[in-house]
């Protein structure tokens, strides 16, 4: 996939390749691959760990996939681990938007919102998709709006800007993308300033930002594919009882909890489990801690 060559690309070419990058992506988003559960949360996580910079926050990757693995179940991850929650909920369900919906989110992210608002975006949103825009231009469209609307709801505004290009491309998940990139070199004039939603220039940021998260979502598709034909092929030659439902965890989650226990597994034998499918090499250990570990693809 070609990326982007810089700032000076038109906005004919900056639509054109992203165009390109998406119907490269397209097979990718609607297929349902064994992995595609752990490769849509595994975006999720990237954009949570850029959304934590726009909230002010320190949180990196590791420290939110901490925040949400290791919590007692049902308990509270803490304001950085919301914000991952709803990546991780856009990641999981259909690209459609209810106000219901759109209140837990906002609430998620931070933010407070009128629910007679909500249900007006959501006929807004409801739309856009039925106004011919080319899928980069309405994700764009929607992220300007909500900024537009609450200057100091630009986290919700990229959430939504996802869930729109999902809409607009009828695929059956969304995937997070472009939250990743708000602060990579699509969205840098010249000086250095951010673009921000609705500013000029953005929607052509848009196109260039989503060539760049084409190409890292396929690499990273490149990655997981044969770690999880690996994983599913050593499945036969694992004795513990209830190995079948660790492997589907690895598979649709985008970490794992080494002391993971089911009605089928106790957390001894998940450690043995664990240690198993290291000696086989099939899964990576992802906290580089000797306790407390975490497990993925």
């Amino acid at each position: 996939m070609a990326l982007a060559p810089g700032r000076d690309t038109s906005d004919a070419d900056a639509a054109f390749q992203a165009g390109a990058a998406l119907s490269a992506l397209d097979t990718l988003a609607r297929a349902q691959a064994s992995w595609a559960g752990a490769w849509r949360q595994r975006l999720a996580l990237r954009c949570a760990a850029a959304s934590m910079r726009l909230a002010g926050r320190s949180e990196d990757e590791a420290a939110l996939r901490d925040a949400w693995h290791l919590r007692p179940p049902g308990a509270d991850p803490g304001p950085a681990g919301a914000i991952l929650g709803a990546w991780r909920q856009l990641a999981g369900q259909p690209p459609v938007a209810s106000a219901d919906q759109l209140e837990k989110i906002v609430d998620q992210l931070g933010l407070h919102w009128d629910v007679e608002a909500l249900a007006a975006l959501c006929e807004h949103i409801d739309d856009l998709p039925r106004s011919g825009r080319p899928a980069p231009f309405a994700a764009a469209a929607i992220a300007a709006h909500v900024v537009a609307m609450r200057p100091d709801a630009e986290l919700f505004a990229w959430w939504l800007a996802d869930l729109v290009l999902a809409q607009s491309l009828r695929w059956p998940r969304p995937l997070p993308l472009l939250m990743a990139q708000a602060f990579g070199p699509a969205f840098r004039e010249a000086g250095g300033k951010r673009i921000r939603p609705g500013e000029k220039g953005f929607e052509r940021a848009v196109c260039l930002a989503l060539v760049h998260a084409a190409a890292e979502s396929c690499r990273l598709a490149a990655e997981l594919s044969p770690r999880a034909e690996r994983l599913i092929a050593v499945a036969p030659k694992l004795r513990a009882k209830g190995a079948g439902e660790v492997i589907q965890r690895l598979l649709d989650e985008e970490a794992v909890s080494g002391s993971l226990t089911t009605k089928n597994l106790s957390r001894f034998a998940a450690r043995r489990l664990f240690d198993r499918l290291q000696q086989l090499d099939v899964v990576r250990e992802l906290s580089g801690r000797t306790s407390f570990r975490l497990f993925g693809l």
